[in-house]
């Protein structure tokens, strides 16, 4: 029988740090301590070692950007659903984005921030299993950090794309206010995929997928191919089409770009 869903919004309570090492390494560290509630969300003006996707590090200028982990008990998901949720967040964060950069803004698989060919964001979820509390198996927190760029203007040269909302606008903002506004986002589409189900998000996500349709160069191991980007399956599986169609599960490709 699925679980009740939380009535603690997220976003509350809403943790300002100053400085640390990682937003997500923080959120951990308050659930092993018994601290942790659903929609707790920590925010840093400054992250010294900020964690990116296959084992990068999210490099960020000090009091420029949003560095943001949310804390969630993903209730009634189960571990095959994993994509849902990265899904829904991928969704609720492109939506925020979009309202400031319009339609050039993209989800590229699975859920980097993209305007045109610029990367703006990143999400990287943690999941914790089968704590002592409760067996095996069950999925208990998952631990969703995004990392924006706002209002950094100059990037490390071994970057090869990046982009800010400044760079975009022309304007500055406030990365914390802007953090608390992505929580009202978050709460929308996790209300949504908790109450009713995958198939809205989904079709979201697919819609706004970055290069659907286009060619796109890609690197599996040592071989490095061009294909076209088709769809992404339910399950979060890439399928691309060049002499055959293959599927990709996270972690297996990367994008030459």
């Amino acid at each position: 029988m699925p679980q009740p869903f939380s009535t603690t919004p997220v976003g509350l309570p809403f943790i300002e740090l100053q400085s640390v090492d990682s937003t997500n390494n923080y959120a951990r560290a308050q659930i092993h301590a018994g601290l942790a509630q659903h929609g707790m969300t920590i925010f840093a003006h400054e992250q010294l070692a900020g964690k990116g996707q296959r084992g990068k590090v999210w490099t960020s200028e000090k009091e420029a950007n949003i560095a943001l982990s949310v804390v969630i008990k993903p209730a009634s998901l189960r571990l095959t659903q994993q994509f849902h949720l990265s899904a829904c967040v991928a969704v609720a964060v492109h939506e925020f984005f979009m309202n400031y950069t319009g339609d050039d803004t993209k989800i590229k698989w699975p859920n980097d921030l993209y305007w045109q060919d610029r990367k703006a964001g990143g999400i990287l979820i943690e999941n914790i299993v089968g704590s002592s509390s409760s067996g095996a198996g069950n999925w208990d927190w998952s631990i969703i950090g995004i990392g924006i760029n706002i209002n950094q203007t100059v990037f490390p040269p071994d970057l090869p794309n990046p982009v800010s909302l400044r760079q975009i606008t022309g304007k500055i903002f406030e990365p914390a206010e802007l953090a608390k506004d992505i929580c009202t986002y978050i709460e929308k589409y996790y209300h949504l995929l908790i109450k009713e189900g995958f198939h809205s998000i989904y079709s979201n996500y697919i819609s706004n997928l970055y290069k659907k349709e286009g060619k796109v160069k890609l690197r599996k191991e040592n071989r490095v191919f061009e294909a076209v980007i088709k769809k992404v399956t339910p399950a979060g599986k890439l399928v691309v089409q060049h002499a055959i169609e293959e599927e990709f599960d996270f972690g297996e490709l990367e994008w030459m770009i």
